[in-house]
Parts: structure tokens; C-alpha cells; sequence
């Protein structure tokens, strides 16, 4: 009961005039960019970083939650329209939208990922209403030794999800924790990896850190690829859904969100698999096999609610534990930190209206989304017509003008470089961006916490076992490292048919 009265003064905070209007441009210009090619939510996350500077902080955690699904909303209009995925979560739409599109129902395609969304959102929204307070309560008794466990538990498991092997994801940790080093220490002022240079004794900046992977790195990655493989959009009518395309997907719509939930609130969970196992499951599902591979409505439907289920997921770990699960969510805590404001179990406490007003524009935005979005298809399909070389001049730029806003710095535009080409090298050798990113953020908090774990045990490394939760986040950590090698043995000791 005592969500559902702080929901509704949230709703009175998230429909007051000035924050509908964040809300509705958040979610346009969420689309706007999540449309064009190679740019996904996260990108479009933290290329709007700087914007939000100059606006209090609730107006602009509306506008982010504008900008996440609107930005997921328009990577689905790219994978269906141009077969170009922004992101790996959009690649789902692309399997079965773009041959929909392809065969004259790119408008369907686009409804039912438009339906998906919205359907997902409001219930994982729902859910998050549900559990997130909870979770903050229990999370409040956790101590040093705990935190730093759970740290070391999204470590392992974004390094073990993600990229093509596990030594690629965690020499891009190792990367984002040598980053998040610099600076000076902050409990001997002593300074580290800083080379005598002043400006680097406040660290890096994490927004520079997001922006730089980001948008710097994606964007000289997509645009050294695209220039060879570019390809025409494909013209979309008003979207629309017959009665039979209804039925076919309104099952889809509910069961995305099983799937998705849960996976967003772990380490490392995302949309991802989720998207992927919502696939699976409409395929052995669907009284339509036949049409999967070329265009089956239940493939676009499913995954869809799926993504957008598991970012209402990936709220509930970030705002309850101040852990990123997702890349937008690392970018999203970023943003926090620029105001001063630190997720974690009492968040709900020191900011409650702040953490209301924002979980109310979910909703608020997610009618937004559909009522703005879909009559406005057509437009953003003539976005993708905007000639590649201007499309990424533009990124470079508006990149370069958000780090420089950071600090005035004109080192933070050297630096922004640095991190951008680092970004493209990491794509060029298949290293996870993800695992950098949360190193970065995550890193300093992690060191923190063992040091004050030690400190509390005299230096004594049973210190950092001496609680019920921490030793089963380490069991799981154990399972997790030891799966592969279990799950070769199993194989092995199957007999032969």
C-alpha cells in the first residue's frame, strides 16, 4: 500500500507540465537517434548525457526514461526497416521484421514491435512498482563484505555473458578498472596513474568514459563498416494491426515479460538472452512454424516485449543496488553521479520523490511512446535517407561538444579521443564494451568496499566470507567460472545413443 501511495505522488510529480514536456522530448528525440543506423540506446543514452546538464534532477531522469525506450523503440524501426541492428537486443526484430518488411508488411512489423514495447514496459514497470522497495529494505542490512561480493559477482558475470570468450571480456574489465584508477586515492590522497598531471587528480570522468566507448568508438566502427554495406530503407505505410495480427500476438505481448524481467534485474542479464529464449519459445509455440525465417509476426511481437520488460528489469538493480546490468543502465548510473546522487538500498529514503517522479514517467512514457511514435513511423523511416558521412560528423561533434561541457577542459577532449579510439579497438578485436564501462563505474565502489571489509577484520581476508549472503554470492560466483568445465563433463558422461 505504501508504494501504491508513493506511485501516485510520483504521478503528480511526473504530470506536471514541465516534466510531460521532458517526457515527450525525451521519447522523440530517444527515437530520433535510436532510428539511425548502428546507434542503440546506449549510445543515444550517453550522447544525450551532457544535455540534461542545466535541468534539475528529476526532469532529467524523466527525459532519460524517455530517451531508453525511445531509443529501443527506434533500434526495432532500424533491424526491421534496414536490417541494421543498433544494438544486439535488436537483432531479434531484424530475423523476422525485415523479411515482414520485405514482403510488403513493414507496417505490421512495426506495430506489433511498437505493441511489444508498450505491453512489456508497462508490465515490467508493474513489477518494478512491486518489488524494488522490497528489495531496497532487504538490501539496507547488507554490509561491506556482502557489497563487495555482489561487485565481484557482476564482474564475473559480465565477463562470462558476454563477447566471444571469457579472456576478451575480462581484459575489457581490466581496461575499465585501470581507467576508474586514476585520480587520486580516496582514502591516502596519494595519486594514481595521473603521470603528474593535474586535471587528471579528480579521475576521468565517468560521462567522458560513456561517451568516449560509446559513441566515439561505435560510431568510427559502424561508419568504417556501413560505408561497404549500407542499405535502402524500406518504405513503411501508417502501422497498423489486422484482427488476425492481433491474435497472433497478444499471447507474445504477455509472455515477453516473463522471460524478460528477471533477466534484467541480475548481473549481466540484459536483453539479450531474453530476446533470444522469447524467440525460441513463440517458435515451439507458434501454430505458424512454417513462416519463422520469413516473416513471422510472433517473432517480432515476443522479443520485443521481452527487451522492453527487461529494462524495466535492469531499474530494479540499479536503483536498489546502484548495479548496472545493462549498458544503458551503466550510463544511467553515470548520470546519477553527475548530480551527486548515489543509488542504493536508501535511495528510496533520501530521494524518494525524485525515485517516484521517475518510475511513474515509465508509464507516462510509455503512452507517449505509442501515441507519439507510431503515427510518426513514416518520418522516421526518412531519417535513415540522411547521408552516412553527415550522420556520424554529426555524432563526432555533438560528442565532442558533450565532453567538452563536462569540465571545460580542452584535456577532456584529448581525452575523449584516447577513450574513442580505445573503443574502436576493443570492437576491432572483439572486446565487450559492457565489462569496461561497468569496470570504470563499479571499480572505485568495489575497492572501497573490500578495503573497508579488511579494515572491519583487522586485515584478516576471512573478513570477506564471514556472512550467510556473502558465501553464497560466492558459491554462485564458483558455478558460474566452473560451468563450462561441469558442462563438458555432463556431455562427456552421456552414453553414446
Amino acid at each position: 500500500m505504501d508504494s501504491l501511495n508513493s506511485l501516485l505522488d510520483g504521478f503528480g510529480t511526473a504530470l506536471t507540465p514541465i516534466n510531460l514536456l521532458w517526457a515527450a522530448i525525451g521519447v522523440l528525440l530517444g527515437t530520433a537517434i535510436g532510428v539511425l543506423p548502428g546507434i542503440g540506446p546506449a549510445m543515444a543514452v550517453a550522447l544525450l548525457l551532457p544535455v540534461t546538464y542545466g535541468l534539475e534532477p528529476t526532469g532529467a531522469f524523466i527525459m532519460f526514461a524517455g530517451i531508453y525506450y525511445g531509443a529501443m523503440f527506434g533500434g526495432s524501426t532500424t533491424s526491421i526497416l534496414l536490417n541494421t541492428p543498433g544494438e544486439s537486443a535488436a537483432v531479434v526484430a531484424a530475423i523476422e521484421g525485415n523479411p515482414m518488411a520485405k514482403a510488403g508488411r513493414g507496417a505490421q512489423a512495426l506495430a506489433a514491435a511498437a505493441g511489444g514495447h508498450f505491453a512489456g514496459g508497462m508490465i515490467g514497470t508493474i513489477l518494478l512498482v512491486a518489488l524494488a522497495p522490497t528489495v531496497a529494505e532487504l538490501a539496507v542490512d547488507i554490509g561491506a563484505p556482502d557489497y563487495f561480493a555482489i561487485m565481484v559477482l557482476a564482474f564475473i558475470a559480465v565477463t562470462s555473458v558476454l563477447g566471444s570468450s571469457r579472456i576478451r571480456g575480462l581484459a575489457s574489465l581490466l581496461i575499465g578498472l585501470t581507467l576508474g584508477l586514476v585520480g587520486l586515492d580516496q582514502m591516502t590522497g596519494q595519486q594514481r596513474l595521473t603521470f603528474g598531471s593535474l586535471q587528471l587528480a579528480d579521475g576521468i570522468d565517468v560521462v567522458i568514459v560513456a561517451v568516449g566507448l560509446f559513441a566515439i568508438g561505435e560510431a568510427l566502427w559502424v561508419a568504417a563498416h556501413l560505408r561497404r554495406t549500407g542499405g535502402d530503407a524500406i518504405p513503411v505505410g501508417r502501422p497498423w494491426l489486422a484482427k488476425s495480427d492481433v491474435k497472433r500476438t497478444w499471447k507474445p505481448w504477455l509472455r515477453g515479460p516473463v522471460i524478460g524481467f528477471p533477466f534484467g534485474a541480475i548481473p549481466a542479464g540484459g536483453a539479450e538472452i531474453p530476446t533470444f529464449l522469447s524467440y525460441v519459445t513463440e517458435k515451439r509455440l507458434s501454430k505458424h512454424k512454417d513462416e519463422f525465417g520469413k516473416g513471422a509476426i510472433e517473432g517480432v511481437a515476443g522479443p520485443e516485449s521481452a527487451a522492453s520488460a527487461s529494462a524495466a528489469g535492469t531499474l530494479v538493480s540499479m536503483l536498489t543496488l546502484g548495479l548496472p546490468t545493462t549498458a544503458v543502465a551503466a550510463v544511467m548510473l553515470a548520470a546519477f553521479q553527475q548530480y551527486g546522487i548515489q543509488p542504493g538500498p536508501l535511495l528510496f529514503e533520501r530521494e524518494a520523490d525524485l525515485v517516484w517522479g521517475l518510475i511513474a514517467s515509465l508509464f507516462v512514457g510509455m503512452v507517449l511512446l505509442l501515441a507519439l511514435n507510431l503515427p510518426l513511423a513514416p518520418l522516421w523511416a526518412k531519417l535513415l535517407r540522411i547521408p552516412r558521412p553527415y550522420l556520424y560528423a554529426g555524432i563526432l561533434f555533438f560528442a565532442a561538444v558533450g565532453a567538452y561541457a563536462v569540465g571545460g577542459e580542452a584535456i577532456d577532449l584529448v581525452i575523449l579521443l584516447i577513450i574513442g579510439l580505445m573503443g574502436y579497438g576493443m570492437r576491432r578485436y572483439g572486446l565487450p564494451v559492457l565489462p569496461a564501462v561497468i569496470g570504470v563505474i563499479l571499480g572505485p565502489a568495489a575497492e572501497q568496499q573490500l578495503r573497508r571489509a579488511l579494515q572491519i577484520s583487522d586485515g584478516s581476508a576471512a573478513g570477506l566470507v564471514n556472512t550467510p549472503f556473502s558465501v553464497t554470492v560466492y558459491a554462485v560466483i564458483v558455478v558460474l567460472l566452473a560451468w563450462p568445465w561441469l558442462k563438458r563433463l555432463v556431455v562427456r558422461g552421456r552414453p553414446s545413443a
